[in-house]
């Protein structure tokens, strides 16, 4: 038998390499699901790719902060931070003050390689996954929601008690390389969310107007929770990300979850708002500029940007850039969103 001293000792090596445990389907037996580490920090397994971790002392108002990447699973450098991140806290080379719920959310597509199987599984959030039952990503997007939602119900209510970090890689290049969506929840932006993006070096940030569903929507709006989604580059194989080009965001996480002062000297984001949106509505749906423009190119108004039929997309304000132009998406969904500077106006609102 094992005992409770080599049992906190064996769990750090365990959790060596969260990535490759979890990409080989390994599930503990029920006795091992949970443990301490050496360091005192308390661990607990709770499904494929979902893993909580609590610091060693924590106090009554203690932040509870989830962290996920692979909600698509080709977009694969911040599932490689966030395993480096599980390495370094179970080994105390990371400390860990806040309540942390670590996701790694569509295991069966980085498993393949593949954005998804059947569906978007950012798109199924806040309850959409019931209209696509037979979807192979409709019971991973409820099993997820259900996560979020049990691990914030033991937060506090105060403000600032809850964050959301949903890590993202984009499909095309960006004219700002790494950049942040908030959701739409009718509520005053969190001046400590914009600083805590300054923190990690991100140059942008594009704020939704309606709402959506994806995950970070989804916590945001039903958990209470500060709730980003972070954009930190291109889609690559594993293995192939120089993850040095994203420690702006993987030092400022590392921060924000052992409470220590931002660097000094951060600049806030610039601020975009979305004004509009491309949808494709049928297999003619055609885009009238290169496949290959980055996110946030501008155009000039009167331009023509996309035609469906008799659907027509012309740009009405001074300059809109394009945000993920996606031609091949289902008929139905976004092929893109349009944007205006915001910044000043934005940044004076914040709360």
């Amino acid at each position: 038998m094992t005992s409770s001293a080599e049992h906190a000792m064996a769990v750090p090596m365990m959790l060596d390499d969260w990535l490759a445990y979890t990409l080989a389907g390994t599930r503990p037996a029920a006795h091992d699901a949970q443990g301490v580490c050496a360091n005192g920090v308390r661990w607990s397994w709770l499904d494929d790719g979902v893993l909580v971790l609590e610091p060693a002392a924590p106090t009554a108002d203690v932040r509870s902060v989830l962290v996920s990447a692979g909600i698509h699973g080709d977009e694969t450098a911040p599932i490689e931070l966030l395993s480096r991140l599980v390495r370094d806290i179970a080994q105390g080379g990371a400390a860990l003050t806040c309540r942390l719920l670590v996701i790694l959310g569509n295991v069966d597509g980085m498993r393949d390689a593949v954005r998804y199987r059947d569906d978007d599984l950012n798109r199924l959030f806040s309850g959409r996954h019931l209209q696509v039952p037979h979807s192979h990503e409709a019971p991973r997007a409820a099993a997820l929601e259900q996560a979020a939602t049990r691990f914030f119900a033991a937060a506090p209510d105060a403000c600032g008690a809850r964050w959301h970090i949903d890590m993202h890689t984009a499909i095309r290049a960006s004219a700002f390389e790494q950049f942040a969506l908030l959701p739409h929840t009718g509520k005053p932006f969190s001046r400590a969310m914009f600083e805590w993006l300054g923190d990690a070096r991100i140059s942008a940030v594009l704020l939704h107007t309606t709402k959506g569903n994806t995950y970070s929507h989804f916590t945001a709006q039903t958990c209470g929770a500060d709730a980003c989604t972070l954009e930190l580059g291109k889609v690559r194989p594993f293995g192939e990300n120089d993850l040095t080009r994203f420690a702006g965001a993987d030092e400022a996480l590392r921060r924000l979850l052992a409470s220590t002062p931002a660097s000094a000297g951060a600049a806030l984001p610039r601020v975009f708002t979305v004004i509009g949106q491309l949808t494709k509505q049928s297999e003619a749906f055609e885009l009238l500029f290169a496949a290959d423009v980055p996110n946030f190119t501008p155009f000039a108004k009167d331009t023509l940007l996309a035609r469906d039929g008799e659907y027509r997309y012309t740009v009405r304000h001074d300059e809109e850039r394009i945000v993920f132009p996606n031609a091949t998406v289902k008929p139905g969904l976004r092929a893109g969103l349009l944007v205006i500077e915001t910044t000043a106006d934005t940044l004076s609102q914040l709360v």
